[in-house]
């Protein structure tokens, strides 16, 4: 993506609150294969940078650390792109790890 600057104009400058920022986040963490619906998201934002504190349920059987790290990935990733933020620091804390009662089997 190229961003024109016609001299001598200013360009502005977009700020993206701590609400919106954590609210995206929290949504990219939930669309990570295995990440359940409770999570929960502090942002601290600084210029043009973040750092993330997450709270991160998941489901199991999915394999926490992978699951973590997959997040990890998608939220540096996907908050550069949706916000212009550089993430600079993420800690997932797993919260909870619950059954996915939709794909249980019942045993008879």
């Amino acid at each position: 993506m190229t961003t024109a600057v016609v001299a001598g104009e200013d360009p502005g400058i977009t700020t993206v609150a701590p609400r919106a920022v954590r609210r995206i986040v929290a949504q990219l963490a939930r669309e990570v294969p295995g990440v359940g619906a409770a999570v929960r998201v502090a942002a601290e934002i600084v210029g043009d940078r973040t750092t993330l504190d997450v709270e991160l349920p998941i489901r199991y059987p999915a394999p926490v650390n992978r699951v973590s790290e997959a997040c990890r990935e998608q939220l540096v990733r996907r908050t550069r792109e949706l916000t212009g933020l550089a993430v600079t620091g993420i800690d997932i804390v797993v919260t909870e790890l619950s059954a996915d009662t939709t794909t249980a089997r019942r045993v008879r």
